[in-house]
């Protein structure tokens, strides 16, 4: 995975609470927004709301790259929730923090779900529940996500 586009990410100095506190809130309230899915599809997400059109998404291995808010959509977002469509967090399992224009989140596991639709990344649609693990970083830039 690439460093930020800016090429910073360790902030020195004194935080800034009112920036990290904004960049926590987008994130948080972008990934509620993602529950919209299962009422409406993907449109009822919002994306548009939270990220920037010419957003970077790096994923792990058998996924790849998203460039832009399209790419993101219909190369990572759309397949997963296809395959995936009913995820679910671990709350308890869950941490999400920020600091400046970042935001990070873990979860070990922090989803667990059916493998449903035409199945995802190899796994059959037999729904049989899997969990996963995750660990994102955000970078926000003038109120929206420019990188994740």
């Amino acid at each position: 995975m690439p460093s930020p586009a800016t090429q910073d990410g360790i902030i020195s100095g004194i935080r800034d609470d009112k920036r990290s506190n904004d960049s926590l809130a987008l994130v948080r309230n972008m990934c509620a927004s993602l529950s919209n899915f299962s009422t409406g599809g993907a449109e009822t997400m919002e994306l548009e709301k939270y990220w920037q059109p010419r957003c970077n998404w790096y994923g792990p291995s058998g996924i790849g790259t998203s460039r832009g808010l399209s790419g993101f959509r219909n190369w990572h977002q759309i397949p997963f929730l296809n395959g995936l469509p009913d995820p679910g967090g671990i709350s308890e399992k869950q941490n999400m923090f920020a600091d400046g224009d970042y935001v990070g989140f873990t979860g070990w596991p922090g989803m667990r779900m059916p493998v449903g639709g035409d199945g995802w990344l190899g796994i059959p649609p037999a729904e049989q529940q899997i969990t996963m693990r995750n660990l994102d970083f955000w970078r926000c830039e003038k109120g929206l996500i420019r990188e994740n």
